[in-house]
């Protein structure tokens, strides 16, 4: 087998096809997951501007850098695929565990106890809103 048909397919493709629309991730965000995933659901399948606006005044830590992600989204579609702002759509959203610190806190009698300091990975993929009816 040569390297060529061992290579894994691109994210891209993996998240869209052929499909116009893009996408943004955010590696190593020191929330937990399922903290950013209450935020998550919020705005899954919501066209992008009002996903803004819900995340701008959401009260949770988590919908900062959610915020930050979908933003990006937008402007990667808007800059790569000129696509309008307007038109696009959150048609993914996930968000997968990182890498988890582990720290350690002092304990009675000499022994420790582990403090684990989660982080998560944050996906959103936008497009516009043609190729969903399509």
């Amino acid at each position: 087998m040569s390297n060529a048909e061992k290579a894994r397919p691109s994210r891209r493709a993996t998240l869209l096809g052929d499909r116009p629309g893009s996408y943004a991730i955010a590696k190593q965000v020191r929330i937990s997951a399922t903290k950013v995933r209450r935020v998550v659901d919020l705005v899954r399948g919501l066209p992008v501007d009002e996903a803004l606006a819900t995340l701008q005044f959401a009260p949770q830590a988590a919908s900062e850098p959610v915020y930050k992600v979908v933003a990006s989204a937008a402007a990667n579609a808007e800059q790569t695929d000129n696509l309008r702002r307007d038109d696009l759509y959150i048609s993914q959203a996930f968000v997968d565990e990182g890498m988890t610190m582990r720290r350690i806190r002092a304990r009675a009698k000499g022994s420790a106890s582990r403090i684990l300091k989660r982080s998560s990975h944050i996906t959103v993929v936008v497009e516009p809103k043609e190729s969903k009816e399509a």
